[in-house]
């Protein structure tokens, strides 16, 4: 199970399918760096040195709402890559609730983002087509993007549309 890309009008959009909801937005943060990633440079971004840290993300809008955390993870990496310089190269994921609400706790390695060389920036996450879902055992979720196949669960299941 993985990420798929698929164009809509003016922009581009991400299908995310994943066993566990953890590995949904490990997925999707992949799926995003994958995106932006030049061909040349995703075969040389082991040869960089890895840093590691610990990223903490919480949706400021809708504290309680997983779709707004997946928004505010999507966002964070991409603030992270332009604005700090780290380049997402792997990450564990665990979402825990608290009186605050819902947070993403993410071990992640990085790289210096000035090596890593980019085909297309991404300027803003949107809402447009955000969808996550549960997926139950046996119930299936179709999208209407061509190249994306069809999703069984049990697992988890999103969408969400970049501005490009």
């Amino acid at each position: 199970m993985s990420f798929w890309l698929f164009p809509t009008t003016a922009d581009a959009g991400m299908t995310v399918m994943a066993p566990n909801r953890a590995a949904l937005f490990q997925e999707a943060a992949y799926g995003v760096q994958a995106y932006l990633i030049s061909e040349r440079s995703a075969k040389d971004l082991n040869q960089h040195v890895r840093h590691n840290g610990e990223w903490r993300v919480r949706s400021e809008h809708q504290p309680n709402d997983l779709a707004f955390l997946y928004l505010a993870w999507l966002d964070e990496i991409v603030y992270r890559s332009v604005v700090h310089g780290q380049w997402l190269v792997e990450s564990h994921v665990i979402v825990k609730e608290d009186e605050h609400g819902l947070e993403l706790v993410a071990q992640v390695s990085w790289v210096d983002a000035d090596q890593v060389e980019r085909e297309i920036e991404i300027k803003a996450v949107t809402t447009h087509e955000l969808s996550i879902q549960h997926v139950e055992a046996g119930c299936a979720v179709t999208s209407r993007h061509d190249g994306v196949p069809e999703f069984v669960g049990p697992g988890w299941y999103a969408q969400v549309v970049f501005d490009i």
